[in-house]
């Protein structure tokens, strides 16, 4: 590989590791998964020589870790907040839907009022009901927080990797 083509990889590489910190704070945008390639391309950059196996094996643990979080942050804080799995269910593909057609704040207040108005008319309880949507949009919030974190610490590792 060109040394020109091997900074433009890396270059591009770094590029996806950001995008997926920026991703994983997004609601509905795939950051572990664009961390990961991140993570790859670099790895192919360098001829398949860093990071090494170990690290490498370590850094897709904690993406999938990741993706994880991503996945059920937000069904875990339904069920938390006392929520059904339909609702859970229910929430989850108005937050899709919501994810062509809104942006993240319209996805938040999207799956929040679909918890409120579902579980407000399964329970006939507004407090119950709100209880739920709260619970979940803090959920939501928080997982993100933590993909960030998580994401992040790729990130990280990837410069640590790169300067050393």
């Amino acid at each position: 590989m060109t040394p020109g083509m091997e900074l433009l990889l890396v270059g591009l590489a770094f590029a996806l590791l950001v995008a997926g910190v920026v991703g994983s704070l997004i609601p509905q945008m795939p950051g572990a998964p664009v961390s990961l390639a991140g993570v790859y391309l670099y790895w192919v950059a360098t001829g398949m020589t860093e990071p090494g196996t170990l690290l490498l094996a370590v850094l897709t643990l904690v993406g999938v870790l990741t993706w994880v979080v991503d996945f059920v942050g937000g069904a875990v804080a339904a069920r938390v907040g006392g929520a059904s799995n339909v609702t859970a269910v229910l929430a989850g593909l108005v937050g899709l839907v919501l994810f062509f057609l809104t942006g993240p704040l319209g996805i938040i207040l999207g799956v929040a009022a679909t918890v409120f108005a579902v579980e407000f008319y399964r329970q006939e309880d507004a407090r119950k009901g709100l209880k739920a949507a709260l619970v979940t949009t803090a959920g939501m919030l928080a997982s993100g927080v933590v993909q960030a974190l998580l994401t992040g610490s790729i990130l990280v590792t990837m410069l640590v990797v790169a300067l050393v």
